[in-house]
């Protein structure tokens, strides 16, 4: 995977990382929601995928296509949320997907999860969709965009 200039504390990341990034992403997510270190190792091959990790923290999983970029996935470890962890892989994740020359950027959050819709709110994403019952708990997906 390509890798974007990473903000403070991040760094390059390879297939072998696959374990520990499913590994953060378990203690982020519910286990219906859960991705196993093959589905990371898969998104990671994908063309255009970058990956911004801060070890132990979180990690930041985008793609790029053409002139849209799309959030994968975005994990903080709890024990690490609401300290501008996800804001500051938000902010590197767009600024990765803008010099790779996305105009816009795309991503998808359950209705339920009030505090990422809340990041992504600061952050300037508008809802411009939503998937019902999109995800394991029935909870709808909407999905948000910011133009850059």
């Amino acid at each position: 995977a390509a890798l974007c200039r990473t903000p403070r504390h991040a760094r390059a990341v390879t297939a072998e990382d696959a374990p520990a990034l499913a590994a953060l992403h378990a203690a982020a997510f519910p286990p219906g929601a859960r991705w196993g270190a093959d589905a990371i190792r898969l998104m990671l091959e994908m063309p255009g995928a970058f990956v911004l990790h801060r070890p132990g923290i979180g990690f930041v999983l985008a793609r790029v296509a053409a002139d849209e970029a799309e959030i994968l996935t975005l994990a903080v470890a709890p024990d690490a949320r609401r300290q501008g962890h996800g804001a500051a892989l938000l902010a590197g994740a767009m600024a990765g997907a803008s010099a790779r020359g996305a105009r816009a950027m795309f991503l998808e959050v359950s209705d339920r999860n009030a505090a990422a819709r809340t990041l992504y709110a600061a952050a300037g994403f508008t809802e411009v969709g939503r998937r019902r019952r999109y995800y394991p708990d029935n909870s709808d997906a909407l999905v948000l965009r910011r133009a850059f």
